[in-house]
């Protein structure tokens, strides 16, 4: 049986309400949901409660799912979570940071541009780090705009903020990532040297 025929013969049995099904849905799917909650929200106590409400409205949204092909169930699920890590973040107040854009700008101008190294020679979870250390709202706009595939409007409508916002965020963001790389990169090869 393929992945899309379980998904829909799950689905069904959840939506009437099959306590299997459900815990079926979970086990398939908490694996992925907490590594993508992970990119937005560092502290596993945060991960862990918007994976929890992320779920409780999953399930309880389930009658409003359109089934539509493979993948349909995962980048649904996805997008609530996305959506519900976004509101723990503004919750917190230490999301996005909103800057004014004219400051921004000035502390853009004023770094220097950053050439990043071939980050296929830097191994995925070192990446990972650098990016959970970006401040808050870089992280975020990174995430949303490189790997949920959003545009500035879409961010901007999103986080509340302007869409120049949202564009410098990310500039700095992959400025900061970049130079990190760079960084990580030059402390190898260093460290290659000294063994020789």
């Amino acid at each position: 049986m393929s992945t899309e025929e379980i998904d829909r013969q799950v689905i069904e049995r959840a939506r009437d309400g099959d306590r299997k099904a459900v815990r079926e849905l979970y086990d398939r799917y908490s694996g992925y949901l907490a590594a993508v909650c992970a990119r937005f929200l560092p502290d596993v106590r945060d991960q862990k409660d918007v994976l929890q409400d992320s779920f409780v409205k999953i399930f309880s949204s389930l009658d409003k799912f359109d089934y539509r092909g493979e993948g349909s169930l995962k980048a649904w699920m996805r997008q609530i979570l996305v959506n519900v890590s976004l509101k723990a973040l503004k919750k917190r107040r230490k999301a996005v940071p909103i800057l004014y854009e004219e400051a921004l700008k000035d502390e853009v101008a004023e770094e220097e541009e950053v050439d990043p190294p071939n980050s296929g020679e830097i191994p995925p979870g070192v990446i990972q780090k650098m990016i959970m250390e970006l401040p808050e709202g870089y992280r975020t706009v990174l995430n949303l705009y490189a790997l949920e595939d959003k545009s500035h409007k879409e961010i901007s409508e999103l986080l509340g903020i302007s869409e120049n916002t949202s564009a410098s965020q990310l500039f700095r963001a992959r400025q900061i990532l970049a130079k990190k790389l760079k960084e990580y990169k030059e402390y190898k090869e260093q460290k290659d040297k000294s063994k020789r």
